[in-house]
């Protein structure tokens, strides 16, 4: 005889099955039907088989255009991933009829596929997962280079032609599933293209790294994005991951950096049902206030509020440089800094005001002060190091080293970084160098992938230095008679999935014992005991090296490409050729 428990409990898993599955239905939104009276946009169709970003792919493309444009200016943009979903081309007419939305073209892309010749035999190869799941820029530049610039070369059925605006603020991204993380990273790495994001059980999880995502929005400044977020409880739960969770921490994320994030929660699956059901509000909310720019912050990251002022943008220094590198900071405060491609050398005085400061025939690198008052600077063609006077009396103090990078301590201990250019002997001849301020040179270490940026601790007891070709910042006890000890991989950092590592180049510290250093991601901030905590990006997305400049050193002068920017932060950089100071004590 069953106990009564045990009927109870077949009743209620009776029951649970359809329970679950109403839960799965949500209502259809006034907004996603054709309403009477609605004028309906035409939608164009075309096949796209000619992608350089992604090559040898085939893909369908549809473009909505509603009745409104009238191709006087440009129009606002949505972009969608994986065809046209949530009826969103439905909701479009509605909106834009009732002036709910600003008039919006519409271009939504199918994932591309590499077609094969006998189905029979043969699979296509499927380029989604690639295209939509990872964290590299490509899917962005195949938008930007490829696919936009198709669609405004075409024109409506009656004669307009297609004019898509370039306005942050006038441009939105969407998607479901792997297409939600595809739209959320298209934004998040391009805030300058699109500030509007939707996602429908967004593919964060650890297909191909999109569980870091969370943690990345926390490090990064806030950006001028408005982010709806839509997901469900029953959602996928797989060996890559927790969907329902993931969608959750990228919530919890993007609340805690200060952005404008709403959410809808439910009990769905890995469908685009619910979120079809709060498709038409959710566009409201995102396009509302249009055509203003979403606001952002502040952030409660602890790092990025210690290290620098929100209210203080990049500010440029100057640009048409062929390859700026090596920036250094005076004791007064002013700035040199190298054009490596020209062979030039440029002052930026306290004014802000550029000038010519040198022109060399050999190529000069990183550059560095002493407690002498002289500049040191790494002219590696002539694998020779340089001290130039006040007056700009030029002396060779060594030779024999292709040096890249210099930190002269307080006793005028020279340590030297040196890369090598022969990939076959690279991890046998990259080194750190220490010269004696006598001129005796000693190697102080060998084997690095690529010996690049180099920093001394605040007190002077441990050196810092990058490996370009990995995502370490190596750590070595600075022992009393300049020779080092006890060699770590203490620092990990950030890198770009497109890349194999973060491309450390130039390392600072500021006086509480953080370490700046220059990647490709930005200039990362981490913590003594070696952790990134927070992520500065600069205006073009590049940075090679950088240093504390300014009358109370301040200011970051930052070399990046073709160009050199400045930004006054709160944090201050330590100049090593001053008296060690004492840096607080990391935490475990």
């Amino acid at each position: 005889m069953k106990s009564v428990y045990s009927t109870l409990a077949s009743l209620l898993l009776s029951a649970a099955a359809p329970f679950a599955w109403a839960q799965d239905e949500w209502p259809t939104h006034p907004d996603s039907v054709e309403q009477t009276g609605v004028p309906k946009g035409e939608i164009l169709t075309f096949n796209f088989d000619d992608s350089k970003v992604f090559t040898g792919t085939s893909r369908k493309i549809w473009v909505y255009v509603p009745a409104q444009y009238d191709a006087s200016q440009p129009a606002c943009l949505y972009v969608g991933q994986d065809g046209i979903k949530y009826n969103a081309t439905t909701v479009f007419d509605n909106l834009i009829h009732k002036g709910a939305m600003p008039v919006t073209i519409g271009v939504f892309a199918f994932h591309g596929r590499i077609k094969i010749d006998d189905p029979e035999t043969q699979v296509d190869r499927l380029n989604r997962s690639y295209e939509y799941d990872s964290l590299h820029d490509k899917y962005a530049l195949f938008l930007e280079r490829d696919l936009l610039p198709v669609v405004e070369r075409m024109k409506t059925s009656d004669g307009r032609p297609i004019r898509l605006s370039k306005r942050p603020t006038d441009r939105m991204i969407a998607g479901n599933s792997s297409g939600g993380i595809a739209a959320f990273m298209v934004a998040f790495s391009h805030p300058l293209r699109y500030t509007r994001v939707f996602t429908g059980v967004g593919t964060y999880v650890s297909m191909r790294g999109g569980d870091q995502i969370a943690g990345l929005i926390r490090k990064v400044e806030p950006l001028p994005l408005r982010v709806f977020l839509q997901g469900g409880t029953n959602d996928n739960h797989l060996d890559v991951g927790d969907w329902w969770i993931g969608n959750q921490a990228m919530q919890r994320a993007l609340e805690f950096s200060g952005y404008e994030v709403k959410h809808a929660w439910g009990e769905g699956g890995h469908n685009s049902k619910h979120a079809t059901s709060v498709f038409p509000d959710a566009m409201r909310w995102l396009w509302k206030d249009w055509p203003e720019l979403p606001k952002n912050g502040p952030t409660q990251g602890k790092t990025l509020n210690e290290s620098i002022l929100r209210d203080e943008p990049w500010e440029l220094v100057g640009d048409g440089y062929g390859f700026t590198e090596g920036p250094v900071a005076t004791p007064q405060g002013d700035v040199y800094f190298n054009d490596l491609r020209h062979s030039k050398t440029y002052h930026v005085a306290l004014d802000g005001t550029v000038t010519e400061w040198m022109t060399d025939t050999q190529r000069a690198n990183g550059m560095a002060y002493g407690p002498d008052g002289r500049r040191y600077a790494l002219a590696a063609n002539a694998r020779e190091v340089w001290a130039f006077d006040a007056d700009g009396n030029k002396s060779v103090v060594a030779k024999g080293i292709r040096g890249n990078d210099i930190v002269v301590d307080v006793k005028g201990n020279l340590y030297i970084t040196e890369p090598v250019t022969n990939d076959s002997k690279r991890s046998e001849r990259s080194r750190v160098w220490l010269v004696r301020p006598s001129g005796e040179k000693v190697e102080l270490d060998h084997g690095l992938k690529f010996a690049n940026g180099i920093a001394l601790s605040p007190d002077q007891t441990q050196l810092y230095v990058s490996d370009y070709e990995s995502k370490w910042i190596y750590s070595f006890m600075v022992k009393p008679d300049g020779t080092l000890a006890h060699k770590q991989r203490l620092i990990w950092l950030h890198h770009k999935d497109s890349e194999d590592s973060a491309r450390a180049d130039g390392v600072r510290v500021d006086t509480i014992g953080q370490i700046w250093v220059a990647t490709n991601m930005g200039i990362q901030i981490c913590d003594s005991a070696g952790r990134p905590r927070a992520i500065l990006r600069t205006p073009n997305g590049r940075v090679a090296n950088f240093c504390f400049g300014g009358p109370n050193f301040d200011t970051i002068y930052a070399t990046c490409g073709d160009k050199v920017y400045k930004r006054k932060v709160k944090s201050i950089g330590v100049q090593a050729w001053q008296p060690p100071i004492q840096p607080r004590q990391p935490k475990t």
